[in-house]
């Protein structure tokens, strides 16, 4: 078979043996809901709704219906699989909290820098650096782990979406101790208020540093954080606002940044009331600009950190920000150029539900624009990997995200890793190049021929093998009935199950979402 005639398929469930399965532990579910769809069709929805279809999600879908099962998942209460919850709960970002870890980070920085021997020192500033690549990696595993395990997939998907809203870069000054904590707090809103998305997001240490705003003070205004929160993060570019705006919310946000050093600075005793700090953010209001301002129409008094809020609710409010982040939710979810009557009807209900983005995702799921677009959606490198891993192994617990990881990279999606405050592309363009198409290939070729690295546990030399096992519903019933002539007559020609794998997973069909 040659390689290019490979690169036209997909799909596949393995099995892996000895591996732990993540059993769910939902509770009990009502009956059996009346089908009204095809078990082809319920694939195709879940695969766009969850990261990636999975046996086990498939039978639960078809159990619940639709209805029950979309109300459960923008609740998003489910508990845990145990196993799951074990291995996340290991993992020193849950074990210490921000401040902790940062601090203990700062504590070895500063020790390294004062050392004399430059051998030392080199040595001491080298094992600070894997300290941070440590907890950035340990923030993806996790990630990885809840996007391949959690009940809860449209608050997995929705976290990841917000992480690349308002997005960070682990590489930026000591971020990798922070983007795990950071990514935490966006899981636990990913399905309420806009407004306290955003709320979050400019309190955190990690969006304070990577903008710059912990620079942002009275007589030396940095701009950068204020123009990206009005850019990127909520009216948009074509909102309209002026340079003036810009300069005035750069105004409003001077005295909020970060402090590393535990100790509070010393202030006047007028400005004592003001100062705020929780965490690692700091609101100095020595450092802040207490006149009035004007924005956006808004007269903004004089207030310290109650400025802030105000200008929050005044943009988590705007038809603006409703229009543009409802628009983002759709080329996320149905097409790359969503259709303006679909963005229209989840911006008034965004209006209507004071920005509750589980009623936005409502509207945008039950609307027929959804529907119609199922299976068109090409899938970027995160969706590509975690539903190739979803279906071939399904609750066989993966051992060791490091090769996910390092395919993530390859595939220039790599977690956290994405310079610019735009966040990655949501367009097919971006990812549907030659180049990409063959490291897909190879990906599929890995986790096909069941060597993927997946279940080595560290420390330990040899793989356990995962191999297909393709006897599976979700491939004769789900996946089966829309695979193109083309596809099929590939599949046949396959000379062993590993390769009927690898050319399922790098169909075209599998592509599609």
């Amino acid at each position: 078979m040659k390689r290019r005639h490979a690169l036209h398929l997909l799909a596949t469930t393995l099995v892996t043996p000895g591996c732990t399965t993540v059993a769910p532990s939902a509770p009990a579910a009502p009956p059996a809901a009346p089908r009204s769809h095809t078990v082809a069709q319920d694939a195709l929805w879940l695969d766009r709704l969850a990261w990636g279809a999975s046996s086990t999600d498939l039978a639960e879908l078809r159990r619940l219906g639709r209805s029950a099962w979309l109300d459960a998942q923008l609740s998003a209460r489910a508990p845990l699989p145990p196993e799951l919850q074990a291995r996340i709960g290991a993992l020193s970002i849950s074990q210490r909290d921000l401040p902790t870890l940062v601090g203990e980070l700062e504590q070895q920085r500063k020790a390294a820098d004062t050392l004399q021997d430059d051998a030392a020192k080199a040595a001491a500033q080298q094992a600070y650096q894997q300290a941070l690549n440590t907890l950035s990696r340990e923030a993806a595993s996790r990630a990885l782990l809840m996007a391949l395990y959690s009940p809860n997939q449209i608050q997995e998907q929705l976290t990841w979406f917000w992480f690349n809203h308002f997005n960070v870069h682990q590489y930026k000054h000591n971020l990798r101790a922070m983007v795990g904590d950071y990514e935490q707090g966006l899981r636990t809103r990913a399905l309420g208020r806009f407004r306290d998305l955003l709320g979050y997001t400019v309190h955190h240490p990690a969006m304070l540093r990577y903008l710059d705003n912990e620079q942002n003070a009275v007589g030396r205004i940095n701009e950068n954080y204020a123009r990206e929160l009005l850019e990127l993060h909520t009216l948009g570019v074509e909102a309209g606002y002026s340079q003036h705006d810009v300069q005035e919310l750069a105004r409003v946000l001077t005295g909020l940044g970060v402090n590393l050093s535990g100790t509070e600075p010393r202030l006047k005793p007028a400005l004592q009331a003001q100062y705020v700090r929780r965490g690692l953010m700091e609101f100095n209001p020595a450092r802040h600009d207490g006149g009035d301002k004007q924005l956006l129409g808004l007269h903004v008094k004089g207030q310290g950190l109650g400025e802030i809020d105000q200008v929050l609710d005044t943009l988590a409010r705007h038809p603006a920000t409703a229009r543009f982040v409802s628009r983002k939710l759709a080329q996320a979810f149905v097409a790359d150029a969503p259709p303006p009557a679909l963005v229209e009807r989840m911006a008034q209900r965004w209006q209507q539900t004071d920005g509750r983005m589980a009623e936005v995702m409502r509207t945008l799921i039950h609307s027929p624009e959804f529907e119609a677009s199922l299976g068109h959606k090409f899938k970027d490198p995160q969706h590509y990997v975690v539903s190739a891993v979803r279906l071939a192994y399904d609750t066989k617990l993966v051992l060791n995200t490091g090769p996910m990881q390092g395919w993530l990279y390859r595939l220039g999606q790599a977690p956290y890793n994405h310079q610019t405050p735009d966040g990655y592309p949501l367009d097919e363009s971006a990812w549907a190049g030659p180049g990409q198409l063959n490291t897909r290939f190879e990906i599929a070729r890995a986790i096909g021929s069941g060597s993927a690295g997946l279940f080595r546990v560290e420390g330990e030399k040899s793989d356990r093998p995962a191999f297909p096992q393709l006897a599976n519903p979700l491939y004769y019933e789900g996946i089966a009935p829309r695979l193109a002539a083309a596809t099929r007559q590939t599949l046949d020609q396959a000379s062993s199950p590993q390769e009927w794998a690898t050319f399922l997973l790098s169909s075209p069909e599998f592509m599609q979402r």
